[in-house]
């Protein structure tokens, strides 16, 4: 259970509270914010030395200190970071937000100080003093004193533009002087540690002098900002004097025939950008270039790059956007008719158009496919344009190593231009495309920069409505862009760039969805591009899963298309072959008007499995029965890569040599590393295991994983390494038809491992039938689909000597001694 759901656990458990403060409280450090007594205020947390404060509050019948940092940078304050003053406060309310974070309402009861410390993990908690404020009625001074820190903040509120009028009447209606003090203190816009003052003491007199101080400060520098609004806009009146003459004098040039060279032109450019319907912030700039434009001399290269630029803005799409197509059954039948299966993707995208139905508008939503290649992410980000009414733009991002292919390149460089993202807006030629970010995980980084770090600004929901190209140097909304990635791995995507996009996993094809997705779109679309769409051609199923089984080996259809392609050509070649003989010599032009065509489009053709070899000649991948064979030293693991599931032989043999233990088949440090655990596992419970003390004294061990050309990884075939060490060690064979995936630890515990769904997939694929699983992956197994699942005897471990029975056929070891289970 996460830290969010334990607060979230004992609030239910919280019930009624007791009004008594207790003594001791966990603290809650604040950065940049002063809470003070008779403040309701949210706060968001997401450190865990915070979650365990809130979560350790309302188990103590929800109280807790909040008090800020004296320095905000602090990432793991300790009570030595913190104010010794601050806020006794009460938890009203715990909503979870995403990414574990927590939003907590808490309100202020009175201020507090501490006095001890009792601890800093797993959260701070202190010995706390109420401290009580208290109004002399009957003190003059403190009165007057009172009454101008009245005058003070009503003259803040109407001078500060960012504070509402109602903050001025919900200060007229609070009759306590205290309270008045606390809420003027809140509403003013000072720094943390002035703030602090007022906490620092429980003299209310001390307090108000405070306040006043504070207020007289900011008073004066709402009077300076004043003076320079009235510059500012001076300055505007005279500049808008000056265009105004600089029009008139344009006028009577006109009149005059003087300006006709260069006016065309920038007429043509000024109708354009008129056009383009550009914001605000971007006209000034604009007219800024226009007037530049105007007086540079034709024939300086300065006036080409202006007149690029100006072209550039107005070319982009400012205000046009595309209508949504919010009809959710519509959208649905788009999808369902370009692709087959992706349930998940589907979903999420209805999901967003439901969304989009009811509020008209959404930012942040952006998405990231990540599967092997084949298994039709692009394709899909082209039918959600296609279902939404968007246009769709792609953009590769494979091999892009620098940052300013993603930002664009500044005007002072010869040949300039802007970045990949504004290049997009302007094809797509509206403000609400759908932008296809392909091969995102194949993004370098060099001494140009890195353009991964670029994409977070575009990424970012909270930036990218200002997204400021280095080119264009005006800001460019990109809030309203629905952006896909592709990756095929997650671990190759920087970290910042992954926790802004929302992960949707698209996984490898069954064998039933190959076929199926061969006869709804692969065939048709290959046998028109091939001519034969007049031709009654069929290809059956079993011929389509022939080539599936034995041709193919992939998690896509990338090359069953192109398998399917080749069958179809010979199918054509035969035809065009089989027309000339009976037509004898004819013109290649008049083939298809022949009678012979003409009767040969009315026969049918039939493509079954027989006939995939006779296409195709000898099948590339086949399962070996021998494969499948009981043999020692030989175990059948499963691996996971970037295309896939597939099978992983781990191979074991002792002979006389040098006693050490030899590792080949091109295995990097993590696969090494689990074939040393898996013997040091068997020599420490040999006695158990029925090997003998010395079976590796005066032997070298080696171990063998075929295909070694190919690099592999990973610690998951730890499981598979013991057992093949443990079946050349007794002399016992391995069943040939279990296969099995799993970390093994110096104890024999067997933990959990990823991407099971190809795994399994893989075995299927070779006729194995029993997989030998880490029981933490049980959770994995109920979610996957039972085509998946099904003809599969899935067995859990836990520990290594729960899988002897299953891998070995016969009878377990003879000694009486028990396996070593170090939990």
């Amino acid at each position: 259970m996460s830290t969010s759901d334990e607060v979230l656990s004992s609030i239910e458990r919280s019930g009624k509270t007791n009004p008594a403060v207790p003594s001791t409280l966990p603290v809650l450090p604040l950065r940049d914010i002063i809470i003070y007594p008779n403040m309701i205020f949210p706060v968001l947390i997401g450190r865990s030395a915070s979650l365990k404060a809130v979560a350790e509050a309302l188990d103590r019948e929800k109280y807790i200190f909040v008090v800020a940092q004296r320095d905000a940078q602090v990432e793991e304050p300790s009570i030595q970071d913190v104010y010794t003053h601050g806020t006794i406060a009460r938890i009203l309310q715990v909503l979870r937000l995403p990414n574990n974070l927590l939003k907590v309402l808490v309100e202020g009861m009175m201020q507090g100080r501490i006095v001890g410390g009792v601890k800093d993990q797993p959260c701070i908690e202190a010995q706390i003093e109420p401290l009580a404020s208290v109004f002399d009625h009957k003190d003059k001074q403190l009165g007057a004193m009172v009454r101008h820190a009245t005058e003070l903040f009503e003259n803040y509120v109407k001078e500060n533009r960012n504070l509402p009028p109602e903050v001025l009447g919900a200060f007229e209606n609070i009759d306590d002087p205290v309270r008045k003090l606390y809420y003027a203190a809140a509403n003013v816009n000072e720094k943390v540690d002035v703030k602090q003052r007022i906490l620092d003491t429980s003299d209310v007199k001390q307090q108000y002098f405070e306040l006043v101080t504070m207020l007289g400060s900011e008073l004066e520098m709402l009077k300076l900002e004043s003076e320079i609004d009235t510059k500012v806009h001076d300055q505007i009146q005279r500049s808008q004097r000056k265009y105004f003459i600089q029009e008139q004098i344009r006028a009577l040039q006109k009149e005059l025939g003087e300006d006709e060279e260069t006016s065309t032109e920038i007429g043509q450019l000024r109708e354009q950008l008129d056009k383009a319907r550009l914001p605000e912030h971007v006209k000034g700039k604009v007219n800024e270039e226009l007037e530049r434009l105007r007086k540079t001399n034709a024939m300086s290269p300065e006036y080409g790059v202006q007149r690029t630029w100006l072209e550039w803005v107005a070319s982009l799409p400012w205000s046009d956007r595309t209508v949504d197509d919010l009809n959710v059954e519509h959208v649905r039948s788009i999808l369902d008719e370009d692709h087959y299966d992706l349930d998940r993707p589907k979903d999420r995208i209805l999901e967003y158009i439901s969304v989009l139905s009811l509020v008209g508008s959404m930012r942040g939503q952006i998405l990231c496919f990540v599967g092997p290649p084949g298994v039709g992410k692009t394709s899909l980000a082209k039918s959600i344009a296609r279902a939404t009414g968007r246009n769709f733009v792609r953009m590769s991002l494979g091999g892009v190593r620098d940052e300013a292919e993603i930002r664009g390149h500044r005007r002072t460089y010869i040949g300039a231009m802007p970045g990949k993202i504004i290049q997009a807006m302007k094809r797509a030629g509206s403000m609400n495309p759908v932008i296809l970010l392909d091969e995102v995980d194949k993004m370098s980084m060099d001494f140009r920069g890195d353009p991964s770090s670029a994409l977070l600004e575009v990424l970012d929901p909270e930036q990218n409505s200002t997204f400021n190209d280095h080119y264009l140097e005006v800001d460019y909304d990109l809030s309203n862009v629905l952006f896909i990635a592709t990756a095929n791995v997650l671990y190759d995507i920087p970290a910042p760039l992954l926790d802004r996009m929302e992960v949707i996993e698209l996984s490898s094809y069954l064998e039933p969805d190959k076929v199926e997705i061969a006869k709804r779109h692969i065939l048709p679309k290959l046998i028109k591009g091939h001519g034969l769409d007049g031709f009654k051609l069929n290809m059956t199923d079993a011929a389509l899963l022939r080539i599936v089984r034995e041709y193919t080996r992939e998690a896509g259809v990338r090359n069953l298309e192109r398998e399917i392609a080749t069958v179809l050509r010979k199918v054509a070649t035969k035809l065009v072959t089989t027309v000339a003989q009976e037509e004898g010599s004819v013109d290649p032009a008049a083939l298809r008007s022949t009678a012979a065509f003409k009767a040969a489009k009315r026969r049918k053709i039939v493509v079954d499995a027989p006939d995939v070899e006779t296409f195709l000649r000898a099948p590339k991948f086949k399962t070996k029965p021998e494969d499948l064979v009981d043999k020692v030293g030989v175990a059948t693991g499963l691996a996971w890569t970037s295309m896939g599931g597939d099978t992983l032989p781990v191979e074991v043999t002792i002979m006389p040599g040098t006693e050490r233990l030899t590792l080949t088949g091109k295995l990097g440090e993590v696969m090494k590393e689990s074939a040393m655990a898996a013997l040091s596992y068997i020599r420490s419970n040999h006695a158990a295991l029925g090997v003998s003390p010395d079976f590796a004294k005066g032997h070298e061990i080696h171990v063998h994983v075929p295909e070694g050309a190919i690099p592999k990884d990973g610690p998951s075939a730890g499981i598979t390494m013991t057992l093949a060490l443990l079946s050349a060690a007794t002399g016992r064979a391995l069943r040939g038809d279990v296969a099995m995936t799993g970390e093994v630890t110096l104890r024999g515990n067997v933990l959990p491992i990823g991407g099971l769904n190809e795994k399994l997939l893989a075995a299927k694929r070779v006729g194995i039938r029993t997989v030998l699983v880490p029981r933490d992956n049980q959770r994995d197994v109920k979610e996957l689909s039972p085509v998946v699942t099904g003809q599969l005897e899935i067995v859990y471990v836990d520990h290594i000597e729960q899988a002897l029975s299953v891998a070995f056929r016969d009878s377990q070891p003879t000694a009486k001694t028990k396996v070593q289970k170090r939990r």
